[in-house]
């Protein structure tokens, strides 16, 4: 993609921090870190054999840096799953525990490395199944006047699929960074960046966005 700053496509001005949002996604200790269950196991592996939380957090840094938004999309349930109902098979997985991801709990915590800072937003999720469910996400944005939503985190078979999708039918420009997300397996992955995310906005690599906000 070319750099142009005449092409409003351009990514220096599709990502300019004025405008635009990292939006993390499930990034939390019960879902890619040291406390997700056994069930997760294919993900929480792909996510160590990536390094993706390493990835994510040099995209954060220079967010942060330029001073774009960053704003940490968290699944967390109820005390009694209240407000949840079970409707997909990957629900009634991970809900037979009890106290699993729990509000407050260890397992809803963002993972260390990349722990909320000022001036981070965590916008918390009790249901459904991507970012914009049942949230203030939208609204957050608008107040902000965010136009473009960069994705990253966890993960393209749902919670980022899903957020994208809402993003665009919202109004939104959206950009996901495919070396700071990931799907399982790999080479399903790779498709929906291919033949799915290509479709509704660029896809870029950390380098790529870190270069158009040191540009901008």
């Amino acid at each position: 993609m070319s750099d142009d700053n005449g092409n409003p496509f351009a990514l220096i001005n599709l990502i300019n921090p004025k405008h635009t949002a990292v939006v993390v996604s499930e990034m939390q200790r019960g879902v890619v870190g040291d406390l997700a269950p056994a069930v997760l196991s294919p993900l929480t592996d792909a996510v160590t054999q990536t390094g993706l939380i390493d990835s994510v957090a040099q995209l954060v840094a220079g967010a942060r840096s330029a001073g774009v938004q960053v704003i940490h999309a968290t699944l967390q349930f109820r005390p009694h799953r209240a407000g949840v109902k079970v409707v997909t098979p990957w629900m009634a997985v991970v809900m037979r525990s009890p106290d699993y991801l729990l509000a407050e709990s260890k397992q809803a915590d963002v993972v260390p490395e990349l722990a909320p800072r000022d001036p981070d937003i965590v916008a918390k999720r009790y249901h459904g199944m991507s970012a914009f469910a049942g949230t203030d996400l939208d609204m957050l944005l608008r107040s902000l006047d965010i136009r473009t939503v960069v994705f990253t985190g966890v993960s393209l078979n749902e919670a980022i699929i899903g957020a994208a999708i809402e993003a665009v039918n919202l109004g939104y420009r959206i950009v996901v960074v495919r070396d700071a997300t990931l799907g399982v397996p790999a080479s399903f992955g790779a498709d929906m960046l291919r033949h799915a995310f290509a479709m509704l906005g660029p896809v870029v690599t950390v380098e790529d966005a870190l270069r158009a906000w040191s540009n901008g």
